[in-house]
């Protein structure tokens, strides 16, 4: 609105020096025409063919008409003329205080140009930076959602891997609440595989049915010794799926915390994205409504549009600006020029 302001008035006071070179025009047409008048009043009128009958005295009569005529036409152009040369007088004296004011004006409106410079280059680093750090929070959103896919990805896999351990578990559990006479899931295992030794044993005696007793207690000692082996390695196998249980679990737990970090994280860069382009809406919105403009639709919400609109109108801006300083430079040498004559 000032540098509108401002043109006007610069305009304007372009105007009023035309009008004085045009006012000094005419006061040298004035007189020009009243040198004119004045030797046509003043001219000796050619006598006709009837005017060799008349006498002196009626001669001398006419030329002292004449006399009288032209010297009211003198004083009535003289007091015209004075009355112009009065109101020129005014108008020269209006111009010279306008032409003081224009040239506070300029010097104002220099100042003025020089601070807006300032103001434009430090927008102009600021859009940068903000675009700049638009770049980075996209990059950076991108390889988020790229960690959060494959953390997804590493969770689904280890949920896939307890669900096949969990069944022996939860089979285990089932048949130690329905048998009340065991306290552990050891207790079943090794009630399990004593009685598989057992029947095995049985089936054994049963082939073998007249063998010595000694063999038999020999061979019974040696396989009962060789299942306890293989008990306890069971047991070990067994101890060490827990331990893995309990360490997918533990996976698990981790990473959902890391999952919920990663989701904090992605809500502060959105909140930050939203406020960037909160401002760009303001900035777009200040410029419409200095320029009086009605936003069309389809720039509602697209950032990337007001910002080349927001970097049109400095353009736009810094063209006016360098247009003015154009005309200023011209104008200078007709004003020196005027104050000269």
């Amino acid at each position: 609105a000032t540098v509108d302001y401002s043109c006007k008035s610069i305009t304007y006071e372009l105007r009023n020096l035309i009008v004085c070179t045009e006012l000094s025009a005419k006061r040298l047409q004035m007189d020009d025409y009243f040198s004119s008048a004045l030797e046509d009043k003043l001219l000796v009128r050619m006598p006709e063919k009837d005017s060799e009958y008349l006498t002196p005295a009626t001669r001398l009569l006419e030329k002292r008409r004449e006399m009288i005529e032209v010297e009211d036409a003198l004083s009535t152009t003289k007091d015209e003329f004075q009355m112009k040369m009065e109101t020129l007088q005014q108008r020269k004296e209006e111009l010279e205080k306008k032409e003081r004011s224009l040239k506070e004006s300029l010097l104002k409106f220099d100042k003025f140009l020089k601070e807006n410079d300032m103001k434009r280059a430090r927008a102009v680093k600021k859009t940068k930076d903000e675009q700049e750090a638009i770049k980075t929070k996209d990059k950076e959103i991108e390889r988020l959602k790229e960690d959060v896919m494959e953390l997804q990805k590493k969770a689904v896999s280890q949920k896939e891997k307890i669900e096949k351990q969990i069944i022996y578990k939860n089979f285990l559990e089932k048949v130690l609440e329905q048998s009340p006479e065991f306290d552990e899931i050891g207790e079943i295992l090794s009630r399990y595989k004593t009685l598989k030794t057992t029947m095995d044993d049985l089936m054994e005696m049963d082939l073998e049915n007249q063998n010595s007793i000694d063999s038999l207690k020999t061979d019974l000692s040696k396989f009962v010794e060789m299942k306890n082996d293989e008990i306890l390695s069971y047991n070990n196998k067994l101890a060490g799926l827990q331990t893995r249980l309990e360490k997918a679990q533990s996976d698990a737990v981790r990473w959902d915390s890391e999952w919920t970090r990663i989701q904090t994280t992605a809500a502060k860069k959105t909140l930050e994205l939203g406020q960037i382009k909160m401002a760009t809406h303001n900035l777009f919105m200040l410029i419409n409504k200095h320029l009086r403009r009605k936003i069309p639709a389809s720039e509602a919400g697209q950032t990337m549009l007001q910002l080349d609109k927001i970097q049109i109108f400095i353009k736009d801006l810094t063209d006016i600006t360098h247009e003015i300083q154009r005309h200023e430079s011209a104008a200078i040498p007709n004003m020196q020029l005027l104050g000269l004559n």
